[in-house]
C-alpha cells in the first residue's frame, strides 16, 4: 500500500473512485451520483489540486487508487482557522486492511502543515455508527447532532458533527490512534 497526496494527474481515478462512492454508499455523501456524473475530468482535477485551501490524499493498492480523503479550509474571514474533512471514501473490499487509517493519519498530518488551522470539522450520518467510531479513534469528539441534516428524497439523515481541536491535539500520533 502506498498513501500520497493527490494532484491533478489523479483525477481520472479519483473521478471513477468518487462515483463509485456515491453509487454505492450515498447516505455517506451531501451530493449524488446523478449530479458528479456529469463532471468533467477538469473539475475533478479542481476539487483535488493541492493548495492551502484544501488537500486531497489518496491510498494505493499498486497503482490503483482505493481509498481517499480530503481536506478543504473554510475561505470565510473569521473562519479560516478551521477547515473540514471531507469526500472520505474507502472501497469496500479493502475496509477493515489498515488503509483508511493511513490515509486520513496522512492527511491529519499534511494539515498540521498549513499555516493557522486550529480546527477540523466532519459530519457522519448518525446510523453509520462505524464511521463514528473510526473518527473518534482520531480523537474527533461528536459536538452535536442535525436532524433531517440531508434528504434524499426519500428519507431523512440525521449527522453527528465531530470535530478534532489540532491546537490542543497531541493525541493524534501514529502511537496514539486507537486500532479498531
Amino acid at each position: 500500500m502506498n498513501i500520497r497526496m493527490l494532484d491533478t494527474e489523479d483525477a481520472g481515478q479519483y473521478q471513477l473512485l468518487r462515483l463509485e462512492g456515491l453509487k454505492t454508499d450515498p447516505s455517506a455523501f451531501g451530493s449524488t451520483y446523478e449530479r458528479e456524473v456529469g463532471f468533467s475530468l477538469e473539475d475533478f482535477e479542481q476539487r483535488i489540486a493541492p493548495s492551502e485551501n484544501q488537500l486531497t490524499v489518496g491510498g494505493f493498492d499498486e497503482m490503483r487508487l482505493v481509498c481517499t480523503a480530503s481536506f478543504t479550509r473554510s475561505q470565510e474571514p473569521k473562519s479560516k482557522h478551521k477547515g473540514s474533512l471531507v469526500a472520505m471514501y474507502c472501497k469496500s473490499s479493502y475496509r477493515g486492511t489498515g488503509i483508511a487509517k493511513e490515509v486520513v493519519r496522512h492527511l491529519l498530518d499534511r494539515v498540521r502543515e498549513l499555516k493557522g488551522i486550529e480546527m477540523i470539522n466532519l459530519a457522519v450520518v448518525t446510523e453509520n455508527t462505524r464511521a463514528t467510531a473510526f473518527y473518534e479513534s482520531f480523537g474527533f469528539e461528536i459536538y452535536g447532532t442535525e436532524p433531517k441534516a440531508m434528504f434524499d428524497g426519500k428519507k431523512y439523515y440525521d449527522e453527528n458533527k465531530m470535530a478534532l481541536d489540532m491546537k490542543d491535539n497531541s493525541f493524534v500520533t501514529n502511537e496514539n490512534i486507537r486500532e479498531e
